[in-house]
């Protein structure tokens, strides 16, 4: 095994703005990203997202298998004896590497827009492909307001199950949502205390709904979810907070930590005000599955002949646009030209191609450390300008971008 870490050959510091400027110009406005590996100690591989078997585990066994690759992102991951960089996103040219958050502090309204970058001083939003084995803990993500007790953002974030990547469903393709109508907070109260009783059998009040390939769902902050296995493709909020509510998972216990991680100390032990974060009415609403779940809605304006645009993540969070993605197909021998007017990130799924001058290949198998030509972030200066894509390939060319805040004025509402 190599001692190849993903860090290497990285420019820092004034160099960057140079290295930036230059890579800005050759691509116009494109800019190649290389992959960002995650692991979490807690869940186990589903290792279909294209890295080597011999790599889940290249962060140390200690640390846990590699089940995300994250996209576009300028947000750390908030994992315990994490590396300086991770979760962050680079950026190469010429074979030198620098940061997509240096990057954007260097030109951030020339790659994330003037608005975006004058309101919130960064790019706010990030995706990931996340594949487990099996389920994950019934959690939440907390609101603003919550995530804000210490010194964090919420987290929304929305789901979508790429066919391409799920040729298998791995041990449970479903996924327990919110809570059961009727539910009462001393139910979900008794499940507190009962942790170290063995499974304190919160699913017993959730529901369950099966995953299918090509859909997606939109979660609220406050809201318990407990991802099943199907890989899936999670635009979602700058945030790493979470509260695990399920203390054993496939016979692995969870331990209390991993629930009150992002809750003020003080309330490390109060049950009456962890049962508080969680959004009551959206986790009891009986119309759950119409308000949250996400068929693909065709882009008619921007599909035309040997080449379709779909809407995959769209609606709002409390009436706010915070980020939305799109799955972009092209015929061979087509190509077309996006001029969606706002910053996104690109991963390729299937096929072969070009976006502009960089070329795009899905690869079979990656090795850590190795650098890919199947991700771009398109800057607001290349996607205001237009960029044509070409399917070099003879099977269809497929990719998934993901956009930030009020990037459309067209955008589907959540149950179309």
């Amino acid at each position: 095994m190599s001692n190849v870490k993903l860090d290497e050959g990285l420019v820092k510091g004034d160099s960057v703005t140079k290295l930036l400027d230059s890579a800005m110009d050759a691509g116009d406005g494109l800019l190649r990203l290389t992959p960002t590996w995650v692991p979490r100690s807690f869940l186990h591989p589903g290792r279909r997202i294209k890295l080597h078997p011999g790599d889940y585990y290249r962060f140390g066994a200690d640390r846990g298998g590699i089940d995300e690759r994250w996209f576009g992102s300028t947000t750390e991951a908030a994992n315990e004896g994490r590396v300086w960089h991770e979760g962050l996103s680079f950026c190469l040219f010429e074979g030198k590497k620098f940061l997509l958050k240096d990057a954007v502090a260097e030109r951030g309204a020339d790659l994330v827009g003037e608005s975006v970058y004058s309101k919130y001083e960064r790019w706010p939003v990030y995706s990931k492909f996340f594949d487990n084995m099996g389920p994950i803990p019934h959690h939440m993500h907390q609101s603003f307001e919550d995530a804000k007790l210490v010194g964090q953002e919420g987290k929304p974030e929305s789901y979508y199950f790429p066919p391409q990547l799920n040729n298998v469903d791995n041990n449970f393709a479903y996924t327990f949502m919110g809570l059961e109508p009727g539910t009462e907070p001393a139910d979900v109260r008794r499940c507190l205390e009962n942790w170290n009783a063995g499974d304190n059998g919160i699913l017993d009040l959730s529901r369950a709904y099966r995953l299918k390939r090509g859909t997606g769902w939109l979660i609220p902050p406050g809201v318990l979810h407990a991802p099943g296995s199907l890989c899936t493709y999670e635009p979602q909020w700058g945030s790493d907070v979470f509260g695990m509510y399920q203390s054993i998972v496939e016979g692995r216990y969870v331990p209390w930590s991993l629930l009150v991680k992002d809750m003020p100390e003080d309330k490390h032990q109060d049950l009456d005000f962890i049962v508080g974060q969680l959004d009551w009415d959206k986790n009891v609403d009986t119309h759950f599955k119409n308000s949250n779940y996400l068929e693909p809605v065709r882009d008619e304006k921007r599909s035309g002949d040997g080449y379709e645009d779909l809407w995959i993540v769209y609606g709002t969070v409390d009436g706010q646009q915070l980020f939305s993605a799109k799955e972009l197909t092209i015929q061979p021998g087509a190509k077309c030209t996006l001029q969606d007017g706002a910053t996104s990130s690109w991963i390729t799924v299937q096929g072969r191609g070009r976006m502009g001058s960089l070329d795009l290949q899905t690869p079979a198998m990656i090795r850590f450390g190795e650098n890919t030509t199947d991700e771009v972030f398109i800057s607001h200066v290349a996607a205001t300008r237009g960029v044509e894509i070409e399917n070099l390939g003879s099977e269809p060319l497929v990719g998934l971008r993901y956009f930030g805040p009020n990037a459309h004025s067209d955008l589907p509402k959540a149950g179309s």
